[in-house]
């Protein structure tokens, strides 16, 4: 094989490895920067609709509403909850507390207890059953269309949210 060829057969390795990397995360230009690439994903149908009214803004003040919660505790933040995206559609929820959320069952308690203070939201008291609703359902109604939950290391998991 001549330099030139070896060269060749290089670069398409090279491009051919880089375009499979690439397109693995392709659809989530997040993963690699807040989050690893999740291993696990899931779909929740949320028996509520969108608000009317539910917007970009909407989505934003909801994280900093629920940033602003934490910030009132005695103690640091376990974690911090973003708006991304174009249209902020898009919920990332990333641990702070190193080992503290380290498994997929560790990240779905997590979000029960998210569930259990959002049924003390005025938007949950004002349903017939407020205990069937949980976190992903306040999210649906704000707008979100995705959440991935991550211990800021090693583990994310994806929701989208239907």
């Amino acid at each position: 094989m001549t330099r030139k060829n070896l060269f060749a057969a290089t670069g398409l390795v090279a491009l051919v490895a880089l375009s499979s990397v690439s397109s693995a995360s392709a659809g989530d230009s997040h993963a690699g920067y807040y989050y690893p690439e999740p291993q696990s994903s899931e779909v929740y149908a949320s028996p509520l609709s969108p608000l009317p009214n539910a917007n970009k803004r909407t989505r934003v003040g909801f994280t900093v509403g629920l940033d602003a919660q934490q910030r009132k505790r005695s103690h640091a933040p376990d974690y911090h909850v973003f708006a991304k995206g174009a249209s902020a559609q898009k919920m990332i929820i990333v641990a702070t507390t190193e080992g503290k959320y380290n498994t997929l069952f560790r990240l779905r308690a997590l979000l029960a207890a998210m569930s259990a203070e959002a049924r003390l939201s005025p938007l949950f008291q004002k349903s017939k059953q407020p205990q069937n609703l949980n976190f992903l359902d306040l999210a649906r109604l704000t707008g979100f269309t995705k959440v991935t939950i991550t211990d800021g290391d090693t583990i994310a998991h994806r929701i989208d949210i239907k």
